[in-house]
């Protein structure tokens, strides 16, 4: 019996299909437990489709909800939760960085904002969730929400706030027997490969990010590839990665330049969902990243 149980963390519906689908595929197959977390109904995400432009925020919210269960029934993950419950905390949106690049914190918006949840409260749904699951490994975003989105980096603070609360036995025992979180992983971008498709996709005449940018350097695309301590590739599940991204049809337009450049980034040899190590037991020493989000785990 597979007793591995994964505990994935996101931000908005869709998230979990552009960076997590290998990795749910992958250990579902094995047999472990796999439990995703998402914490709004990212009501207001860029809608990408003109005949859904009318939509208010509430009612993206209501479709996106009705897009990430088409995306989990392709990907098979049955143990599915709204942090709090389905819309609990509202998409708080986002401004585009000084360069348009990233993103930043806007300057207006909903009461129930993520953004603006009370830290405790917001770790306390997920303490309950952790007791009750008891991951060994938990993934996130990192510190900077990988790109600056607000509700990226509510979401690092939520788990990691979590994750240290649910393992003291003097913090509300309401929520269940403690338990502590073996490993927590921050997904982040796979250096090497972006660079690499980045450099196939200006062959393609693919207008990306200004010329101006030192887009030349892998470390542009995210951090130094040494400090990558995982990988889990994208090869054996790259089909299902591609229909549960496409499930997200408001938010995902696959002929726009940068989905392509994404397309061409899965299908390169050694390309996968890459992971910093964000807290707990180290993995084992190797010579390159490992292929196993459990290994050196009891």
């Amino acid at each position: 019996m597979n007793n591995r149980r994964l505990l994935l963390v996101h931000a908005h519906p869709d998230d979990e299909s552009s960076q997590s689908v290998a990795t749910m595929s992958h250990y579902l197959a094995e047999g472990a437990q796999v439990t995703l977390v998402t914490c709004t109904l990212g009501e207001l995400g860029e809608i990408m489709l003109p005949e859904w432009q009318h939509f208010t925020p509430a009612e993206l919210g209501a479709h996106r909800k009705t897009e990430i269960e088409e995306a989990l029934a392709t990907i098979g993950v049955t143990d599915h939760v709204f942090l709090g419950g389905a819309g609990a905390y509202h998409d708080t949106g986002m401004a585009n960085a000084e360069g348009g690049r990233g993103a930043v914190v806007p300057e207006e918006m909903p009461d129930n904002a993520f953004w603006k949840a009370d830290l405790l409260e917001a770790a306390n749904h997920l303490v309950e969730i952790i007791r009750s699951r008891r991951p060994q490994v938990a993934t996130t975003y990192d510190p900077f929400g990988n790109y600056g989105h607000p509700d990226h980096i509510q979401a690092h603070r939520v788990l990691m706030y979590a994750v240290m609360l649910a393992s003291s036995p003097a913090h509300r025992p309401d929520l269940g027997e403690p338990w502590m979180v073996q490993r927590v992983l921050w997904n982040t971008h796979n250096s090497g490969r972006w660079a690499e498709a980045y450099a196939i996709a200006k062959e393609r005449g693919l207008e990306l990010w200004p010329e101006s940018e030192n887009t030349d350097d892998p470390q542009h695309f995210g951090p130094e590839e040494s400090h990558i301590v995982a990988v889990i590739e994208t090869a054996p599940w790259l089909e299902k990665c591609r229909a549960a991204l496409g499930s997200h049809r408001s938010q995902v337009d696959p002929n726009h330049p940068f989905w392509q450049f994404y397309s061409i980034m899965q299908e390169l040899p050694g390309s996968g969902e890459a992971y910093l190590l964000g807290g707990g037991t180290p993995f084992p020493p190797s010579d390159g990243p490992a292929n196993d989000l459990f290994a050196g785990l009891v």
